[in-house]
């Protein structure tokens, strides 16, 4: 009997030795938040997908990141307020957005900045590029830093009309961004800017708030506006650009280590995303054209480009020497 018990209590012991290394393990497991205000399937989740993969591999699957998609912790100047305040560990919003907290982040947006989709993906990949972007978040705000960049592919208008020609949009109300790049361009072709969240697009577009809104092929499949808004004119002025992010109070906790696993896990969103980014677009823009909308290709875009050039240095000038610099190494990619 005596040695039953021996025997019974030397596995007890075991077993607690097991629950306590697998109690230890679990506690070694960092789960952390990451928000955008995309659905799955788009650019912003490509962005996630490769950046948490890449951090659970060189970590052992000891850093984890969760995924909150479709504004679930708010839509994108809340979010930065969330990441700038530590309650958001990650995130990725677009480079316009990031006008409300670092205005000189709307050379971003500066429309024809960027020549073709090849140009977009060798810009937001080129280090020199993402480095001056890094050192102007870092020198106008606090309690956040951007790490990578990504893309949604070029921005369109759509709405109930047809866009050919600049004339085409003189007089109608357009749903842009708030930033000062917007605020000057579309009125200089002629259109009023509206501003308001994302979220009310569609409604906005079904009521006849607005006339025409803007965005990316995917943005406007997966967010059905498409439903309210059924013609898409291919444009092309401004590309849909967005920056990765991390908190100042993570950031400030992480050793040297899981730092430059997270400096690597940004990179590899840079050098990837972009490329994946166009696919998905073209892949949305396959898919409404067999949907029936109603897709303008032949736009004048020489039209609209003809107005724009001439604000590009002015605006790149007014915004800052962070945003004149960021424009030169962009404008001087090949």
């Amino acid at each position: 009997m005596m040695a039953i018990a021996a025997k019974l209590v030397r596995g007890l012991i075991a077993l607690a030795a097991v629950c306590f290394a697998a109690g230890a393990n679990a506690q070694d497991v960092k789960h952390y938040r990451f928000a955008h205000d995309q659905q799955l399937n788009s650019g912003y989740s490509i962005a996630y997908d490769i950046f948490s993969a890449k951090l659970k591999e060189l970590s052992k699957g000891t850093v984890l990141v969760d995924q909150y998609p479709g504004a679930q912790l708010g839509q994108e100047p809340q979010i930065l307020q969330l990441v700038k305040s530590g309650d958001i560990d990650f995130a990725i919003v677009s480079s316009a957005n990031t006008s409300t907290i670092s205005p000189q982040a709307g050379v971003m947006s500066l429309h024809f900045l960027f020549r073709d989709e090849d140009h977009i993906v060798k810009a937001l990949g080129d280090e020199k590029v993402f480095a001056a972007i890094r050192d102007m978040i870092d020198q106008t705000v606090q309690g956040i830093h951007a790490i990578g960049l990504g893309t949604q592919g070029f921005r369109y208008m759509y709405g109930r009309k047809e866009v050919h020609r600049v004339d085409d949009v003189k007089g109608y109300k357009v749903r842009v961004q708030a930033t000062a790049t917007e605020d000057t361009m579309f009125p200089a072709y002629g259109a009023q800017t509206v501003h308001m969240p994302f979220g009310s697009v569609y409604t906005s577009l079904q009521t006849g708030v607005v006339d025409f809104a803007e965005n990316g092929e995917n943005v406007y499949l997966i967010n059905r506006h498409y439903e309210v808004a059924p013609v898409l004119s291919l444009t092309e002025h401004e590309a849909n650009n967005a920056i990765l992010w991390i908190s100042d109070k993570l950031w400030q906790s992480l050793s040297v280590e899981q730092k430059q696993w997270v400096v690597t896990a940004a990179r590899d969103v840079s050098t990837q995303e972009p490329k994946r980014g166009f696919e998905l677009e073209h892949a949305a823009g396959a898919k409404l054209e067999k949907m029936g909308v109603k897709i303008v290709k032949d736009v004048d875009k020489a039209g609209f480009r003809k107005i724009a050039d001439p604000y590009l240095d002015k605006l790149a000038h007014d915004l800052g020497p962070h945003a004149e610099k960021i424009k030169d190494l962009i404008r001087s990619i090949n």
